[in-house]
C-alpha cells in the first residue's frame, strides 16, 4: 500500500517565500551606492550592515513568522533566536531589538503575553535590550523582532568570501522541519521533539563567541533555504563544494520520518530551486530530504581553514554545541554541491 505524502503547512522559516521567488523580485530593485554601505541586498547575506566610522558598524536585520510549536512561550523564544541568530551570523554582537507582532483581537491576550515574555528572556540572554516594537491585528498570530547589532568594520563574517581548501562547519542538527511536520501529526518520539525545540531555542551566540578567536573565511545561518540552498549562496558561483554525508549532524530517526514522507512544501521549493546545481552520489531519498529542509533557528554554517577547523570543533563540542565539519570547498566544479 502506498504511503500518504503529508506535506505539512507548519510555520516557522518554513513560511518563508522560495528563493528563486525572491531573487527574481530583488533583481528588479534599484541598488542606491553608498560607500558606507557595507553588505546590502545585493548578496545573500544575513544582514545589511552600514559603517559608522572607522571602528563602529551597525548590522540590521528582522524575521517573523506563525508558530511551529502550540506553546506561547516557547514559540516567543524560538523566534527571537531564529531573528537575533543573523546578527551573529555576521559576526556581531546584539544590541537592540523591537518586537514585530500580527494578533487576532479574539484571541486571548495572556497568550501573546507569553509569546513575548519568551521573546524578551532570549534577547536578556543575548545580552541585548528589547525596547518597543509594532502589532496589527491579523487573522493569524504572526512574531519576530527587528535587531540592531554592532560589529567592527574589518571583522564582519560575510557569507560569500569561501576559500578554496577551506573546511566546512555546521554547528546545530538538521531536520527541525521535518520534526515539526512529523510532531503535528503524533508521529516522532517526545524526546527527539524536544531536541529540535532545545536546539532552535539555543542561542548561535555561543558558537559565534568560539569563531571569535578563530579565522573565519566565510559564514551564514541555515534557515529556511535549508542547508543545500544556503551552502550554494555561500559558494556565490566562484567555488564548489563536497559534502560526507556521514558526517552531517541530523536529529534522530529524521531519515526515516523523511522516508515516510513527513516533509513540508518549503523543502520541496529548495529542492527544485537546486535541481541542476547538486549532486547526489549516494541515493538516499531521506538524506536528501534532510538536507532541504528549512530549518527554523538553525546553527552557523562556517568556512573556516580546514588546520583550524578540527580545533574549533573539539572546542565547541566540549560546550555542549553539537558541531561537525561536514566537507569542504573546491574550485568550482560542474555542480555547486556535490554529497557523498
Amino acid at each position: 500500500m502506498s504511503k500518504e505524502i503529508i506535506f505539512c503547512k507548519s510555520g516557522g522559516c518554513s513560511a518563508k517565500l522560495g528563493a528563486g521567488a525572491l531573487e527574481r523580485v530583488l533583481s528588479k530593485l534599484d541598488k542606491k551606492s553608498d560607500e558606507n554601505l557595507l553588505v546590502g541586498f545585493d548578496s545573500h547575506d544575513d544582514g545589511s550592515v552600514y559603517k559608522l566610522n572607522d571602528e563602529q558598524a551597525i548590522i540590521n536585520t528582522l524575521d517573523f513568522f506563525p508558530p511551529m510549536v502550540e506553546d506561547p512561550y516557547r514559540f516567543g523564544q524560538v523566534a527571537a533566536c531564529n531573528a537575533m541568530s543573523d546578527i551573529w551570523a555576521m559576526g556581531g554582537n546584539v544590541l537592540t531589538a523591537l518586537n514585530i507582532v500580527c494578533f487576532p483581537e479574539s484571541l486571548d491576550m495572556n497568550l501573546l503575553g507569553k509569546i513575548l515574555q519568551g521573546g524578551n528572556d532570549k534577547v536578556i540572554e543575548a545580552g541585548g535590550v528589547l525596547c518597543g516594537g509594532h502589532s496589527i491585528v491579523d487573522e493569524d498570530i504572526k512574531y519576530g523582532m527587528s535587531v540592531t547589532g554592532v560589529v567592527h568594520p574589518d571583522k564582519i563574517f560575510r557569507n560569500n568570501t569561501c576559500v578554496n581548501g577551506d573546511a566546512l562547519i555546521l554547528t546545530k542538527k538538521l531536520g527541525v522541519g521535518i520534526v515539526m511536520a512529523a510532531h503535528k501529526m503524533n508521529a516522532v518520539e517526545e524526546n527527539v521533539f524536544e531536541e529540535a525545540l532545545d536546539s532552535m531555542t539555543t542561542l548561535n551566540k555561543y558558537a559565534k563567541e568560539i569563531l571569535d578567536h578563530y579565522t573565519v573565511h566565510a559564514c551564514s545561518d541555515v534557515t529556511g533555504f535549508g542547508l543545500l540552498v544556503h551552502l550554494d549562496e555561500m559558494l556565490d558561483g566562484k567555488h564548489s563544494a563536497i559534502l560526507n554525508h556521514s558526517l552531517i549532524p541530523m536529529f534522530d530517526g529524521v531519515k526515516e520520518l523523511a522516508n515516510d514522507f513527513y516533509i513540508t512544501a518549503a523543502a520541496q521549493k529548495n529542492r527544485n530551486h537546486m535541481s541542476e546545481k547538486v549532486e547526489f552520489i549516494i541515493s538516499d531519498f531521506g538524506l536528501e530530504e534532510v538536507l532541504f529542509d528549512p530549518q527554523t533557528s538553525g546553527g552557523l554554517l562556517v568556512s573556516v581553514p580546514l588546520e583550524e577547523s578540527y580545533e574549533i570543533v573539539k572546542e565547541m563540542n566540549r560546550k555542549g554545541i553539537p558541531a561537525q565539519v561536514i566537507g569542504n570547498i573546491t574550485p568550482r566544479l560542474e555542480k555547486s554541491v556535490t554529497v557523498r
